[in-house]
């Protein structure tokens, strides 16, 4: 188990130093502003959606290595797929980070997504995980309002 955490670290700060889609689309359909004034973090999700299917995802802004990781992480798991199964995949990983310890990680369903399982230890942190998909999710649905976790 040990191993398997270290991995997960290793993951997360990869995506922190190396953020995966950190650029503005300046085509993009939709976009959203997401802020957790708590930790200071603030981002933009940029979607550029064809027939329902999320063609192209970045992100900008700042933040703590969880909030940048999980934006990266989020990037690359949501390109190429439908808004239902963006939002799932959301619905999955929200589910992950508030769960009981002693549940486990769906790490066939969710991949590297599941990096992010030992943040339920942390419930500040949970905020900081959720911040991207919250974001997303607000621009998904063409939201003008910006997204907090407060």
């Amino acid at each position: 188990m040990a191993e398997l955490r270290e991995l997960y670290q290793q993951t997360i700060l990869d995506h922190n130093r190396n953020p995966r889609n950190f650029r503005v689309i300046k085509d993009a359909d939709r976009s959203a502003h997401g802020d957790n004034p708590l930790c200071g973090d603030k981002i933009r999700v940029y979607v550029k959606l064809k027939n329902d299917v999320i063609e192209d995802v970045s992100f900008d802004g700042s933040g703590c290595a969880i909030s940048q990781s999980s934006a990266s992480l989020m990037t690359t798991a949501v390109m190429g797929k439908s808004v239902a199964e963006a939002d799932q995949l959301f619905a999955k990983f929200h589910a992950m980070v508030t769960a009981g310890a002693e549940q486990a990680a769906d790490r066939k369903e969710l991949g590297k997504l599941a990096a992010f399982a030992g943040v339920r230890e942390f419930p500040a942190r949970v905020k900081c995980a959720n911040l991207a998909w919250h974001t997303l999710h607000a621009a998904l649905e063409s939201r003008t309002e910006p997204v907090s976790t407060e």
